[in-house]
């Protein structure tokens, strides 16, 4: 028997359980590996409130890295021994060891180590496919990201550089603001103190932003749409201050005939060709130095429960892994 962080019934940090769980052998297209990390993110606290609603019991985790240890029937491209990445569904990158489909996961480079993969594959896969596919980011092109010294924001603000991009991040501290200037981003609206909106136009010259990417929801909707030039295109990828209260669409055409999109990396990744490639362009970039991943804080997997309410209370941020 091995371990894992289960629930049996949604809500806080308390309801997550440090238990024994039957693993068993992988089925035909699936594999079974050792974790060696896994990944901490936002959205496993939607999981666990039941903000995203799945069937209980529930082993947690989207995220993880680990060696192969066994292949079932019609398994070709994957092999016992290799190490390899996933941040998918189905869930379960809390426990010791797993079941998983073997067309979700990616085996990995040499370059790249089990917990550089298990800090960056979902949030490096979505800063992919924001910059590169729900608004292809292009030189000289200005873009609003919110939460900048987030997982993905510290990420989004060196590829957005790296693409040769005007990067406009807000935080909620003078300490995150520090932090995300260090992250390739030119300009730190600290939307505690300034009203972002204001600062964005300033810094436009009055022209707005094509593109604002915000993971926040709530609180920085109405002000996300502000901020953006006409036809711009506001991409609701979150919702860290809770869901983005219900609208009037014709608000869109009296700001500027806006678009409006909900992407998801399950969509973006749900074709394993898609899945491959994005994992692919992330590995570049990263070992090119473009992009540098730092794990800021560890936890013991056990500890999954300390690691939500820090993460809930913002203590921790970017690239945190827990270890088995």
């Amino acid at each position: 028997m091995v371990h894992a962080i289960r629930i049996h019934e949604a809500g806080g940090p308390d309801k997550m359980k440090w238990e024994e769980v039957e693993v068993g052998a992988p089925g035909p297209g699936q594999i079974r590996l050792k974790n060696s990390a896994a990944g901490l993110n936002y959205i496993d606290t939607y999981h666990r409130t039941g903000l995203y609603k799945l069937p209980l019991p529930l082993v947690l985790g989207m995220e993880g890295a680990g060696t192969v240890t066994a292949v079932g029937d019609g398994v070709n491209d994957i092999k016992v021994g290799d190490r390899v990445a996933y941040a998918s569904a189905p869930l379960g990158s809390y426990s010791e060891e797993r079941l998983m489909q073997a067309d979700r996961v990616v085996v990995l480079p040499q370059a790249i180590s089990d917990q550089t993969a298990a800090a960056i594959m979902l949030k490096g896969m979505t800063t992919e496919y924001l910059v590169q596919r729900t608004y292809k980011v292009k030189p000289g092109d200005t873009v609003l990201f919110h939460a900048a010294a987030g997982g993905v924001g510290l990420l989004f603000g060196q590829w957005a550089k790296a693409l040769g991009a005007t990067v406009i991040g807000t935080v909620g501290s003078e300490d995150k603001a520090k932090l995300a200037k260090a992250h390739g981003y030119d300009h730190i609206i600290n939307y505690r103190t300034e009203n972002f909106a204001e600062r964005v136009k300033e810094i436009t010259k009055g022209a707005g932003v094509p593109v604002v990417y915000d993971g926040v929801g709530k609180d920085t909707w109405a002000g996300s749409l502000d901020c953006l030039s006409p036809f711009g295109l506001m991409v609701s990828f979150g919702n860290a201050s809770g869901p983005v209260p219900p609208f009037e669409i014709a608000t869109l055409a009296g700001k500027g005939s806006l678009y409006v999109t909900r992407p998801t990396l399950v969509t973006y990744t749900a074709k394993r060709a898609d899945l491959v490639a994005s994992a692919k362009a992330l590995f570049e970039v990263v070992s090119s130095g473009k992009v540098k991943v730092e794990v800021p804080q560890t936890y013991a997997l056990k500890d999954a429960a300390r690691a939500h309410e820090d993460l809930e209370a913002r203590k921790t941020t970017g690239s945190t892994l827990l270890l088995p």
